[in-house]
């Protein structure tokens, strides 16, 4: 597979010549494995006016990033929803495939970075509006897995954890579907606690081939009347992947949810055949941020 880009494209808290709000078109290179070397991937930014806020400005910005990194990628990723169509036909003009996504970890951080240490030092800077940028949207329900890739009541579930050393050889692994990222991205020590839940079914490949066509973002414990592990997927799609039904399994959901924090966001999702099986189906290296 080809390198994945990450996209934003929306208003800035900098303010123009005509008291405007400037715009800004953000393009990051998705990190793909464990020993990704965070400072080779590519970046790109173009600020524009608000009378440029178009698809075909994203479609050129996205031709000239290509132009400047010498690569087309595979797909594009996004998170911003309110964007949606603008960006899904500037990068059908670009002819590149579009995803929605919450996995867009690089462009997560690289937005923090922006906003903490470049944003405030642009003259126009309005500290008001920078603190009206939340991008939360309300959580939607989450539901089953299709019947197809669900195997049989034989099916477990284990929370588990590995600690950050272990990653290490993690390219060495036999792992059918993955995605991963270097660990130095959440300032992982080698001896912090990484949590994870593992799925053991009959129908292992069938069920991490599907899994690796989402847009994986992470694992969240929903407390309520009926406990749960679930997967986001999407910018806003919601899978069960575990009932916490007593005591016992919601005391180890919520230490994964403590870990979780603890790890700064890391975490993974595996799966295999059996608990005994030396290989994953799938195996992906997550971030709640």
């Amino acid at each position: 597979m080809g390198k994945i880009w990450e996209l934003d494209f929306y208003s800035r808290p900098i303010l123009d010549e005509n008291k405007k709000k400037l715009w800004e078109i953000l393009i990051c290179e998705s990190p793909s494995s464990i020993d990704t070397d965070i400072n080779s991937l590519f970046r790109y930014s173009q600020f524009c006016s608000n009378n440029e806020v178009n698809s075909i400005t994203l479609q050129k910005a996205i031709e000239t990033a290509i132009q400047e990194s010498g690569d087309t990628p595979s797909k594009i990723r996004f998170f911003r929803r309110q964007m949606n169509n603008m960006i899904i036909k500037g990068c059908e003009l670009a002819q590149i495939p579009v995803f929605p996504s919450r996995h867009t970890y690089a462009l997560n951080q690289w937005l923090e970075e922006r906003s903490r240490d470049f944003y405030p030092q642009q003259s126009g800077y309005d500290e008001k509006s920078a603190q009206t940028t939340s991008v939360q949207y309300p959580q939607n329900n989450a539901i089953n897995l299709p019947d197809a890739v669900k195997g049989d009541k034989k099916d477990k579930w284990a929370l588990v954890s590995l600690r950050g050393e272990d990653f290490s050889d993690m390219k060495e692994w036999d792992i059918g579907f993955t995605e991963a990222y270097p660990l130095t991205m959440a300032n992982i020590q080698p001896d912090t606690i990484i949590p994870g839940l593992i799925i053991f079914s009959v129908r292992s490949l069938p069920l991490a081939g599907w899994m690796s066509g989402l847009e994986l973002g992470y694992l969240r414990l929903e407390k309520g009347e009926f406990p749960k592990i679930c997967l986001e997927t999407g910018v806003s799609d919601s899978w069960i992947l575990a009932n916490l039904t007593d005591k016992s399994t919601l005391a180890e959901g919520e230490g994964f949810e403590k870990a979780k924090k603890e790890a700064n966001g890391v975490h993974f999702l595996a799966i295999q055949s059996s608990p005994e099986s030396e290989s994953f189906a799938g195996f992906w290296l997550l971030m709640d941020n």
